[in-house]
């Protein structure tokens, strides 16, 4: 089978609105990212230019123990919340770009064994065994990219669970014990 002038800007139109729409995303998180670090340097500035009066107020060595002790929690839970805005951000990237990438790959497909299906029908008698073989080979790679989907959604998943619990484990740790 032999592409004509109109199948191949089609696939490169398509192609080239899937780049943008992928260089789209990258740039909205790059943006997302810019914008939190923009944001905690600036609370950080401010916070610490706060701590630093309160320090210099303070009337003794008890006063900067109790000041200094009250400063480690809330900086633990902000670096916390932060961790957590990373991962939010990079995990909807990573599940847009996944999305993008599994409608592409399942248009390949069906664009794929249409191919393989017309070429079948126009392939002389005797050759009923390759176009087999090359069905089972593409079963077998559609089965092989289902098990990696599947393994990368239990890691996405253990990931989140990890990081929740190491939350969970900090804000105790940092929880006063009266």
């Amino acid at each position: 089978m032999s592409l004509t002038p109109e199948q191949i800007a089609a696939a490169n139109k398509a192609n080239l609105d899937a780049l943008v729409s992928l260089t789209n995303k990258a740039f909205e998180s790059v943006e997302k990212l810019v914008e939190l670090n923009m944001q905690a340097a600036r609370s950080t500035l401010e916070e610490n230019a706060e701590r630093a009066k309160a320090l210099l107020a303070a009337k003794g060595p008890q006063d900067l123990a109790t000041l200094q002790a009250d400063f480690v929690k809330p900086a633990q839970e902000k670096a916390l919340a932060y961790g957590r805005q990373v991962y939010d951000i990079a995990t909807s990237t990573q599940a847009e770009v996944s999305k993008m990438a599994e409608a592409q790959l399942a248009a390949a497909k069906e664009k794929f064994t249409a191919m393989v299906d017309e070429a079948a029908q126009k392939a002389p008698k005797g050759s009923e065994s390759a176009v087999a073989m090359v069905k089972t080979a593409m079963a077998n790679a559609d089965a092989a990219f289902e098990s990696v989907q599947k393994a990368a959604r239990q890691a996405a998943s253990l990931a989140e669970t990890n990081l929740k619990t190491l939350g969970e484990t900090a804000a105790k740790a940092t929880t006063p014990r009266r």
